[in-house]
């Protein structure tokens, strides 16, 4: 439901299947199509070992920095549309490979907590995939419960984390 004020929200982009690079850029693009919402930001590319199951393809990840006007289910509600028109397929395993993954890292400094939605996403305060590019668009952000988006990043290990491409 579109509201008159401006929410900045956070979403990551994740790929690791049918030339993953060019899925993220394809989520990008798609991401700017919502209706009530502004693509403002978009992260550097990164390559990681996948979260899951070793036996997939590495995967390719960014973040999306968004103002909307949209409340977070209806953002959500549309991401998942999303998802679906770019080739997502279901059922997905969990942490399994994937044409293209949307989540919602952030929105305003929001907490929710149902069964279809939490905010700030849950893996946020450990997953480097996440933190990281997160980190490139908005390190001053505060993440309600975890701190500053760059306090958070200091505190998860880059691992195999490696850019791929620049800003």
């Amino acid at each position: 439901m579109a509201r008159d004020t401006w929410t900045p929200a956070y979403v990551g982009i994740g790929s690791n299947l049918n030339e993953p690079q060019r899925q993220i850029l394809r989520g990008l693009d798609a991401i700017a199509t919502v209706p009530n919402t502004l693509l403002i930001a978009r992260s550097r590319i990164y390559s990681s070992s996948p979260l899951g199951p070793q036996d997939q393809p590495p995967y390719v990840n960014a973040a999306a920095g968004l103002l909307t006007q949209l409340d977070a289910v209806a953002l959500l509600s549309h991401l998942k549309r999303l998802e679906q028109e770019l080739g997502r397929a279901q059922p997905v395993v969990r942490w399994g490979p994937r044409v293209i993954d949307f989540d919602l890292l952030v929105f305003g400094g929001q907490r929710i907590d149902t069964e279809s939605l939490k905010v700030p996403h849950p893996g946020l305060g450990v997953r480097n995939f996440a933190i990281y590019p997160l980190s490139d668009i908005a390190p001053a952000l505060h993440v309600p419960g975890l701190g500053s988006v760059a306090q958070i990043q200091a505190k998860v290990e880059r691992g195999d984390l490696r850019e791929i491409d620049p800003i």
